[in-house]
Protein backbone atom coordinates (compact mmCIF):
# COMPACT_ATOMS: atom_id res chain seq x y z
CA UNK A 1 0.00 0.00 0.00
CA UNK A 2 1.13 3.48 -1.05
CA UNK A 3 2.24 5.49 1.79
CA UNK A 4 1.46 9.35 2.11
CA UNK A 5 4.76 11.67 1.98
CA UNK A 6 5.02 13.55 5.44
CA UNK A 7 6.46 15.91 6.56
CA UNK A 8 9.71 13.70 7.80
CA UNK A 9 10.28 13.83 4.46
CA UNK A 10 10.85 17.19 3.39
CA UNK A 11 14.31 18.71 3.39
CA UNK A 12 15.44 19.18 7.13
CA UNK A 13 15.36 22.93 6.63
CA UNK A 14 11.85 23.16 5.38
CA UNK A 15 10.45 21.48 8.02
CA UNK A 16 8.83 23.74 10.71
CA UNK A 17 9.90 22.13 13.86
CA UNK A 18 13.44 22.10 12.94
CA UNK A 19 13.47 25.86 11.28
CA UNK A 20 12.17 27.09 14.58
CA UNK A 21 14.93 25.56 16.10
CA UNK A 22 17.79 26.29 13.99
CA UNK A 23 16.42 30.23 12.89
CA UNK A 24 14.26 31.14 15.45
CA UNK A 25 10.30 31.19 15.74
CA UNK A 26 10.21 34.72 14.09
CA UNK A 27 10.78 33.76 11.34
CA UNK A 28 7.74 31.21 10.89
CA UNK A 29 4.73 31.86 9.11
CA UNK A 30 1.45 31.66 10.87
CA UNK A 31 0.98 28.07 8.47
CA UNK A 32 4.29 26.78 10.12
CA UNK A 33 3.86 27.93 13.46
CA UNK A 34 0.36 25.94 13.96
CA UNK A 35 1.24 23.21 12.00
CA UNK A 36 3.88 22.59 14.98
CA UNK A 37 1.16 23.42 17.46
CA UNK A 38 -0.77 20.12 15.93
CA UNK A 39 1.98 17.96 15.76
CA UNK A 40 0.45 15.08 13.01
CA UNK A 41 -1.95 16.02 10.26
CA UNK A 42 -4.81 13.93 9.01
CA UNK A 43 -3.35 10.33 8.13
CA UNK A 44 -7.00 9.15 6.59
CA UNK A 45 -6.70 11.90 3.73
CA UNK A 46 -2.67 12.21 3.54
CA UNK A 47 -2.44 15.87 4.53
CA UNK A 48 0.32 16.98 6.80
CA UNK A 49 0.33 19.28 9.80
CA UNK A 50 1.04 22.07 6.98
CA UNK A 51 -1.44 21.23 4.79
CA UNK A 52 -4.14 21.13 8.16
CA UNK A 53 -2.93 24.33 9.32
CA UNK A 54 -3.29 26.35 6.41
CA UNK A 55 -6.81 24.41 6.24
CA UNK A 56 -7.73 26.09 9.08
CA UNK A 57 -6.53 29.64 8.64
CA UNK A 58 -8.18 29.29 5.20
CA UNK A 59 -11.39 28.39 6.50
CA UNK A 60 -11.42 30.67 9.71
CA UNK A 61 -9.47 33.74 7.77
CA UNK A 62 -6.68 34.15 10.46
CA UNK A 63 -5.78 33.21 14.15
CA UNK A 64 -8.19 35.31 15.42
CA UNK A 65 -10.72 33.12 13.81
CA UNK A 66 -9.46 29.95 14.84
CA UNK A 67 -9.55 31.24 18.41
CA UNK A 68 -13.14 32.53 18.42
CA UNK A 69 -14.43 29.72 16.32
CA UNK A 70 -16.85 27.45 19.02
CA UNK A 71 -15.48 23.79 19.48
CA UNK A 72 -17.83 22.29 17.08
CA UNK A 73 -16.88 24.25 13.89
CA UNK A 74 -13.38 23.25 14.77
CA UNK A 75 -14.74 19.46 15.09
CA UNK A 76 -15.94 19.86 12.13
CA UNK A 77 -12.58 19.76 10.22
CA UNK A 78 -11.75 16.27 9.56
CA UNK A 79 -8.53 15.11 11.40
CA UNK A 80 -9.19 17.88 14.23
CA UNK A 81 -9.95 15.68 17.56
CA UNK A 82 -10.09 16.69 21.26
CA UNK A 83 -6.80 16.60 21.25
CA UNK A 84 -5.90 19.24 18.84
CA UNK A 85 -8.54 20.71 19.71
CA UNK A 86 -7.29 21.37 23.86
CA UNK A 87 -3.80 22.00 22.10
CA UNK A 88 -5.12 25.49 20.01
CA UNK A 89 -7.37 26.77 22.11
CA UNK A 90 -4.81 25.95 24.99
CA UNK A 91 -2.47 27.87 23.02
CA UNK A 92 -3.94 30.64 21.99
CA UNK A 93 -4.71 31.33 25.95
CA UNK A 94 -1.23 31.35 26.92
CA UNK A 95 -0.49 33.73 24.23
CA UNK A 96 -3.20 35.76 25.53
CA UNK A 97 -1.82 36.01 28.69
CA UNK A 98 1.35 36.42 27.66
CA UNK A 99 -0.22 39.65 25.77
CA UNK A 100 -1.27 40.90 28.71
CA UNK A 101 2.08 40.39 30.75
CA UNK A 102 3.62 44.08 29.69
CA UNK A 103 7.05 44.69 30.47
CA UNK A 104 7.13 46.73 33.68
CA UNK A 105 9.46 49.85 35.63
CA UNK A 106 12.17 48.42 36.85
CA UNK A 107 12.19 44.99 35.47
CA UNK A 108 15.24 43.62 33.42
CA UNK A 109 15.67 43.05 29.81
CA UNK A 110 15.69 39.42 29.35
CA UNK A 111 15.16 38.65 25.18
CA UNK A 112 13.54 41.23 22.21
CA UNK A 113 10.65 38.80 22.72
CA UNK A 114 9.60 40.81 25.92
CA UNK A 115 9.96 43.96 23.69
CA UNK A 116 7.95 42.41 21.14
CA UNK A 117 5.08 41.16 24.04
CA UNK A 118 5.32 44.77 25.24
CA UNK A 119 4.44 46.44 22.60
CA UNK A 120 2.60 44.49 20.42
CA UNK A 121 -0.76 45.62 21.47
CA UNK A 122 0.07 49.04 21.33
CA UNK A 123 0.64 48.70 17.15
CA UNK A 124 -1.88 46.42 16.87
CA UNK A 125 -4.42 49.17 15.05
CA UNK A 126 -1.49 51.59 14.25
CA UNK A 127 -1.58 53.24 10.60
CA UNK A 128 1.46 54.92 11.09
CA UNK A 129 4.86 54.13 12.05
CA UNK A 130 5.78 55.08 15.52
CA UNK A 131 9.03 55.42 16.62
CA UNK A 132 10.13 54.31 20.65
CA UNK A 133 13.47 54.78 22.58
CA UNK A 134 13.36 52.32 25.90
CA UNK A 135 15.56 54.04 28.07
CA UNK A 136 17.72 51.38 30.77
CA UNK A 137 19.70 51.37 33.63
CA UNK A 138 23.41 49.81 33.75
CA UNK A 139 21.70 46.93 34.53
CA UNK A 140 19.25 46.81 31.81
CA UNK A 141 16.36 47.46 33.93
CA UNK A 142 13.80 49.37 32.26
CA UNK A 143 13.34 53.23 33.42
CA UNK A 144 10.77 54.46 30.95
CA UNK A 145 9.63 54.65 27.28
CA UNK A 146 9.78 57.84 25.16
CA UNK A 147 7.99 58.49 22.10
CA UNK A 148 10.16 60.25 19.38
CA UNK A 149 8.06 60.39 16.44
CA UNK A 150 5.07 59.47 14.25
CA UNK A 151 4.78 59.00 10.38
CA UNK A 152 7.13 57.23 7.88
CA UNK A 153 10.56 56.92 9.29
CA UNK A 154 13.11 59.47 8.08
CA UNK A 155 16.08 60.74 9.46
CA UNK A 156 14.26 64.14 10.00
CA UNK A 157 11.76 62.23 12.30
CA UNK A 158 14.29 60.47 13.54
CA UNK A 159 16.56 62.61 14.56
CA UNK A 160 19.47 62.07 17.11
CA UNK A 161 18.93 64.88 19.15
CA UNK A 162 15.16 63.78 20.04
CA UNK A 163 16.18 60.33 20.67
CA UNK A 164 19.04 61.14 23.48
CA UNK A 165 17.58 64.62 24.71
CA UNK A 166 15.63 61.83 27.18
CA UNK A 167 18.43 59.26 27.34
CA UNK A 168 20.47 62.46 29.13
CA UNK A 169 17.71 63.82 31.33
CA UNK A 170 17.10 60.20 32.76
CA UNK A 171 20.95 59.48 32.36
CA UNK A 172 20.20 56.24 30.79
CA UNK A 173 23.27 53.63 30.63
CA UNK A 174 21.58 51.91 27.38
CA UNK A 175 18.57 51.94 25.22
CA UNK A 176 16.29 49.79 22.82
CA UNK A 177 14.84 51.75 19.95
CA UNK A 178 11.53 49.96 18.93
CA UNK A 179 9.50 51.10 15.73
CA UNK A 180 6.11 49.04 14.40
CA UNK A 181 5.80 48.53 10.13
CA UNK A 182 2.04 49.04 9.33
CA UNK A 183 2.20 46.65 6.37
CA UNK A 184 2.63 43.93 9.08
CA UNK A 185 6.05 42.75 7.82
CA UNK A 186 8.81 43.54 10.41
CA UNK A 187 11.83 43.07 7.85
CA UNK A 188 13.58 46.69 8.04
CA UNK A 189 13.62 48.72 5.54
CA UNK A 190 16.93 50.70 4.35
CA UNK A 191 15.99 53.39 5.83
CA UNK A 192 15.57 51.69 8.98
CA UNK A 193 18.77 50.35 8.60
CA UNK A 194 20.40 53.93 7.97
CA UNK A 195 18.28 55.38 11.00
CA UNK A 196 19.71 52.01 13.30
CA UNK A 197 23.44 52.83 12.09
CA UNK A 198 23.30 56.72 12.78
CA UNK A 199 21.63 56.16 16.40
CA UNK A 200 24.12 53.70 17.16
CA UNK A 201 27.63 55.61 16.06
CA UNK A 202 25.86 58.89 18.79
CA UNK A 203 25.55 56.31 21.21
CA UNK A 204 28.54 54.82 21.07
CA UNK A 205 30.25 58.77 21.25
CA UNK A 206 27.93 59.37 23.99
CA UNK A 207 29.07 56.04 26.03
CA UNK A 208 25.35 54.52 25.97
CA UNK A 209 24.70 50.70 24.59
CA UNK A 210 22.45 50.85 22.14
CA UNK A 211 21.42 46.90 22.81
CA UNK A 212 18.61 46.38 20.17
CA UNK A 213 16.25 47.90 17.54
CA UNK A 214 13.07 46.01 16.96
CA UNK A 215 10.96 46.18 14.32
CA UNK A 216 7.26 44.89 15.07
CA UNK A 217 5.12 44.11 12.27
CA UNK A 218 2.04 41.49 12.75
CA UNK A 219 2.27 38.84 14.61
CA UNK A 220 6.15 38.87 13.91
CA UNK A 221 8.78 41.17 15.09
CA UNK A 222 12.73 41.62 13.60
CA UNK A 223 15.28 42.01 15.95
CA UNK A 224 18.52 43.90 15.15
CA UNK A 225 20.44 42.12 17.89
CA UNK A 226 19.17 38.46 17.48
CA UNK A 227 20.37 38.99 13.97
CA UNK A 228 23.93 40.33 14.32
CA UNK A 229 23.77 43.18 12.26
CA UNK A 230 23.48 45.92 15.28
Amino acid sequence: MARYPTIKDWPEEDRPREKLLQKGAALLSPTELLAIILRTGNASTGESAVDQARLLLDKFENLKGIDAAPLQELKAIKGVGPAKMAQLKACFELARRLGQDKWKVGEPLRSSEDVFRHFRKDFESEKREIFYVVLLTNKNRKIREVKISEGSLTASLVHPREVYNPVIRESAAAVIFVHNHPSGDPAPSPEDLEITRRLKEVGEVMGVRVLDHVVIGRERYFSFSDRGIL
